[in-house]
């Protein structure tokens, strides 16, 4: 399992009841995970002085509560500061588990000896693109959510990398990466975090087991002559580290390269355990 313990502005405290308790910050979320199917004594005062606690519904979805949480704030990684806000869904606009990855591509981009262009597919707020930018890569981030693409820009703004070369596009990446493939547009590494389930702008609908495979094939197709990496990320219980790895290597194999897909997660700091968070595949250049 790859962990993500470098965090210092974020910590799981606890796990129980299908909840964890954690720090963003200076502040306490209460949040639901499908993963906390135990039930330990919540003996961490945290539990009681929460500043927001999600709750979920049985009916689907769920809503927020607050206690003395601001709108928006801030917290950080390294050299990167992510704004933060509690919306829909339960999400806050990070994954921190991610930090997993964006410190092993970063070592990769730095130690490449030559210009790196990455391409971040369901880029989200930025994360990765960030991390890739701030470890020299030139960038083009792609989501199909407007609102993500300008949050992603907030927090380039705030992590000092306003004039990275990073394009920011608001699309559907299947249809990106196809109108790539006809410009003849190439890059060194890839990078997708694709939902379970998602829609497109123009209301495409995207569903992880049926779309994830023709994706990867798909992208090989725009990768250039020696790729230094390609990362998939899923969240999808159905889909193993070992599926991506097979999905990887059968697509890649044209490449000289290796495999390697783990779970990713995250420390728990009252038990010592770690909270599984979902897997990673990597894919990286031999050379």
């Amino acid at each position: 399992m790859w962990i993500a313990d470098q965090w210092k502005d974020y910590e799981i405290i606890d796990t129980s009841k299908g909840e964890k308790l954690e720090r963003w910050g200076n502040y306490l979320l209460v949040r639901p995970d499908p993963q906390v199917i135990w039930d330990t004594p919540k003996t961490h005062k945290g539990w009681k002085r929460m500043n927001g606690h999600y709750h979920r519904s049985k009916k689907g979805g769920g809503e927020w509560e607050f206690f003395d949480l601001p709108e928006q704030w801030t917290i950080q990684y390294k050299s990167l500061t992510f704004n933060l806000k509690p919306f829909s869904f339960k999400h806050t606009g990070l994954f921190p588990e991610q930090a997993a990855n964006w410190d092993w591509f970063s070592e990769k981009i730095k130690n490449a000896g030559r210009p790196i262009k990455v391409l971040n597919l369901f880029a989200y707020t930025g994360g990765a693109t960030l991390a890739a930018a701030a470890a020299g890569a030139a960038v083009t981030h792609v989501d199909a959510s407007k609102g993500m693409v300008a949050w992603a820009k907030e927090n380039a703004v705030s992590s000092g990398l306003k004039d990275a070369p990073i394009r920011w596009l608001v699309d559907d990446c299947v249809k990106f990466v196809e109108r790539e493939i006809r410009r003849g547009n190439k890059y060194d590494a890839i990078i997708m975090d694709p939902p379970s389930y998602g829609r497109g702008p123009k209301g495409e609908i995207w569903k992880i087991e049926d779309a994830i495979h023709p994706l990867i094939k798909l992208c090989t197709q725009i990768l250039s002559d020696e790729p230094l990496f390609f990362l998939v990320n899923s969240y999808t219980t159905g889909l193993a580290p070992a599926v991506l790895t097979y999905m990887l290597a059968t697509e890649l194999k044209k490449f000289n390269g290796t495999v390697d897909s783990q779970e990713i997660g995250l420390p728990v700091t009252q038990t010592n355990l770690v909270l599984p968070c979902g897997a990673s595949g990597r894919w990286e250049s031999k050379k």
